[in-house]
């Protein structure tokens, strides 16, 4: 079991989280339950930065990428920490600007922004907006003409990597709907596209090479390549970048196929990225530029578990033993999209031996509404408390109602104690934007 000392077993036998007993969690929130760790949040997000600022003077920050988990409490951590954030839409944004969050800490991403996110953007006086598109930035450049603004801009653009992950959440290659590609010419030739835009002003370029990555050589070779296009940008186009962001992507434990990643391990990745930039900085004689950094996964993926209560459990003999709980797809769909694989424990008999080899099904009216698949745990029995480990990222975010479902409530633990941050929906929530037009009624 991994987790960074955010979980341990008591001496009760129960999953415990931030020193939170998980059992008297599901009691007194009930289930399905997500549980986030604020220490662990903070350690996370502390470690980039400060890296940042004992190896690299400072010259650089951190934006923690918000689309793995969004909400008002998790932008407030930030705040309170002094980094920035990256939103990836107008709700985003919307929420951060609601927690109180700097709009000038905030860079906006997407690769069709709609015009009403740049308006917003715009108006609110974020940081900077990440291009990814010719036709994004004559809509921007009209924007900020109009209200008579210059806004800083960053392009994207994809060096042509293929990390090893899987072929969903690789971003730079060649076939990719981000970002403009080096090798064809075509992100040179946005940049000087940009750099003639009255109202925009272009700060530097943006990669992002896909996402669970482990392997510090595919961020080195991804500074590498920037690096050498931005001092290509210097003797084609004039243009000397003064921002370099490499986006994010540093994995996480999921299950043992995972290595288990320590704080310290994450500095590492920092580490590298900043000698790369420093030596590709005197190799091209060139400025050593401000660094950005994009973590959201591993700022808060083991941070968070979910809890569920077991109901059917059902044995098809010779074949497979489904245990059903009272949540699915609609709260965790990484399983049907991805074949995410995952940890799962009885919270309520942690040390339990494990027995059983079972697959853990949801109760939507859906075969693929699957957790995981041939997962050991004890003979489950009805009633019993089920942890889906290192869920903080990506289950909250892309949950859902299907089968008007409920999404499940967000608590957040602290040294033991815990508090709503997404307070539980209701029945009234699931339908109060239906309308019934008076032909029906």
């Amino acid at each position: 079991m991994n987790g960074r000392n955010t979980l341990k077993i008591n001496g009760a036998g129960h999953l415990e989280i931030g020193g939170a007993d998980t059992v008297e969690l599901a009691e007194k929130f009930g289930t399905p339950l997500y549980v986030l760790d604020e220490k662990h949040i903070r350690d996370m997000m502390r470690a980039y930065k400060n890296t940042i600022d004992e190896c690299y003077g400072g010259n650089g920050t951190v934006l923690y990428a918000s689309k793995a988990f969004s909400c008002t409490a998790v932008y407030a951590i930030a705040k309170s920490e002094n980094i920035g954030v990256d939103t990836v839409s107008a709700g985003e944004l919307y929420t951060a600007l609601q927690a109180g969050f700097p709009a000038d800490r905030i860079y906006l991403h997407g690769n069709n922004k709609l015009f009403s996110e740049l308006e917003l953007a715009v108006d609110c006086g974020i940081g900077a907006v990440v291009l990814d598109s010719f036709g994004e930035a004559d809509i921007l450049n009209a924007i900020c003409a109009k209200r008579g603004k210059i806004q800083n801009v960053l392009i994207r653009i994809n060096p042509g990597i293929e990390a090893h992950t899987h072929a969903f959440v690789q971003t730079a290659r060649t076939d990719s709907k981000f970002g403009f590609s080096v090798s064809d010419g075509t992100a040179e030739e946005m940049a000087a596209y940009v750099i003639d835009k009255q109202n925009l002003r272009l700060k530097g370029f943006h990669c992002h090479i896909g996402s669970q990555i482990f392997e510090k050589k595919s961020f080195a070779l991804a500074a590498e390549k920037v690096m050498r296009f931005m001092a290509d940008m210097k003797t084609e186009l004039g243009y000397s970048a003064e921002v370099l962001n490499l986006g994010g992507g540093f994995g996480i434990w999921y299950n043992d196929e995972d290595p288990e990643l320590k704080i310290d391990d994450y500095k590492d990745y920092v580490r590298v990225i900043i000698d790369t930039v420093k030596q590709k900085a005197r190799e091209y004689k060139m400025n050593e530029p401000y660094l950005v950094l994009e973590p959201g996964r591993s700022i808060v993926g083991e941070a968070g578990i979910t809890l569920y209560t077991v109901g059917a459990v059902k044995e098809i003999k010779g074949v497979k033993k489904y245990v059903a709980i009272d949540g699915g797809m609609f709260d965790n769909p990484r399983y049907a999209l991805y074949q995410s694989k995952y940890t799962v424990m009885l919270a309520n008999r942690a040390n339990d031996a494990c027995t059983d080899k079972v697959s853990v099904a949801g109760k939507c009216c859906e075969s693929g509404d699957i957790i995981a698949v041939d997962v050991p745990l004890p003979e489950t029995r009805r009633g019993d408390i089920m942890a889906v480990l290192s869920t903080g990222a990506y289950n909250y975010s892309m949950s859902s109602n299907y089968n008007r479902n409920f999404v499940p409530p967000v608590i957040l633990v602290n040294e033991g104690k815990a508090e709503y941050i997404v307070k539980p929906q209701t029945f009234e929530d699931l339908v109060r934007n239906d309308i019934i037009p008076e032909r029906l009624k």
